[in-house]
């Protein structure tokens, strides 16, 4: 079973950046659409970014278009969340899983804090 590691989250201020990384166990990731999502205290975990196994499309919701941006390396096993312009409501611990059907075992995710 593939296992995923998050790291890169961090206490930074409205409209700062930060930069996640997630790494992937198994050969297999680099065939894997994979994706980020989040989940903010009290509210369902939700789906924040995705990429294709090439990386070559991506999708985004509408709350982080223009701000985040997804990208992979296989070679590295490794998919990043760039985040930019940060906002208070980013504020949430993150997590990647395979996109849209997130059925490999989660990760303990990323907490990010964005401070106003």
């Amino acid at each position: 079973q593939v296992q995923l590691v998050e790291s890169g989250g961090g206490l930074v201020q409205a409209g700062g950046s930060l930069r996640l990384s997630c790494v992937a166990s198994g050969r297999t990731f680099r065939s894997y659409p994979m994706g980020w999502f989040r989940q903010a205290p009290g509210k369902e975990r939700e789906f924040v970014a995705a990429i294709d196994w090439s990386g070559g499309f991506t999708e985004y919701a509408d709350s982080v278009k223009g701000r985040f941006t997804i990208s992979r390396d296989n070679a590295k096993n490794t998919v990043y969340l760039q985040m930019n312009s940060l906002k208070p409501e980013d504020t949430a611990v993150y997590y990647c899983n395979k996109h849209p059907r997130a059925d490999l075992n989660w990760g303990q995710g990323t907490q990010v804090t964005v401070s106003s």
